[in-house]
């Protein structure tokens, strides 16, 4: 279901600092992080089974990334792909608050979820449930399965421990610390989101294991104000159990 952590222009040498987790179940075939064969233009991990995307960027400095929004009652069986979201922005050139005015119009096609688009000049966030686009304002945010900002545990828990890397130069593998926190939340601060308390401990840490489900990616990205790209995701294979890093440099 992913969480979202990020430094926008407040980081004194990155104007954007990004660290997400994407979880899924193990069984979903998915390709590592790669410039995609099909548009070579484009950065990203992809569904296998959609064709999808849960994070990406362009060689144009164009990113997106989703969570889903945790609303088991009002699951469509019929819906569309929401990783289409992702990888449908990254394939134009519209600007973001143009290209979430677009969705907005058709957000009753999928299931609940949460975007976040962005170019070089600015970063935009729309929720199919609060139905509104939003200009991210400069500061610390988290994102998981609710609306952004939403304090849920580890969302408050990541957002503090990212502020500590605020001044820290060398910072890309210190953000893989976050990624692989596993701290459960008391029962009595975790959220009611009507899944029972079993599965409420379950998916409350940022990093999630369990015998079917659980982080698959973890992804770091920041971008100087040189517009200096760094792209380092962690993928787990799924066939062997085992973690394989790659890591992409670019200017645009």
């Amino acid at each position: 279901m992913c969480t979202i952590f990020l430094s926008y222009r407040t980081h004194p040498h990155y104007k954007l600092v990004l660290a997400s987790n994407r979880d899924e179940f193990y069984k979903r075939p998915t390709a590592a992080a790669d410039f995609w064969t099909e548009n070579p233009n484009i950065l990203a991990g992809q569904d296998l089974e959609k064709g999808g995307t849960w994070l990406g960027i362009t060689k144009q400095g164009r990113i997106a990334t989703l969570t889903n929004f945790r609303d088991l009652s009002n699951m469509k069986k019929n819906a569309e792909s929401r990783g289409q979201l992702v990888s449908d922005f990254l394939e134009t050139n519209i600007t973001p608050k143009d290209y979430l005015i677009q969705i907005q119009k058709t957000s009753k096609l999928y299931n609940g979820f949460n975007l976040l688009v962005g170019d070089s000049n600015s970063l935009y966030y729309y929720s199919k449930y609060n139905d509104e686009i939003t200009q991210v304002e400069p500061g610390i945010h988290g994102l998981s399965n609710h609306s952004l900002n939403t304090p849920w545990p580890k969302v408050v828990l990541g957002k503090n421990m990212l502020k500590e890397l605020m001044d820290d130069k060398l910072i890309h593998h210190k953000l893989f610390n976050i990624l692989k926190d596993t701290t459960v939340p008391r029962d009595e601060d975790l959220p009611d989101t009507q899944i029972g308390i079993e599965l409420e401990r379950l998916l409350s840490p940022i990093y999630i294991e369990s015998p079917q489900y659980g982080t698959r990616a973890m992804t770091v990205v920041t971008i100087d104000y040189n517009n200096e790209v760094t792209f380092i995701e962690k993928s787990l294979d799924t066939e062997v159990m085992q973690w394989k890093e790659s890591f992409y440099s670019f200017k645009y």
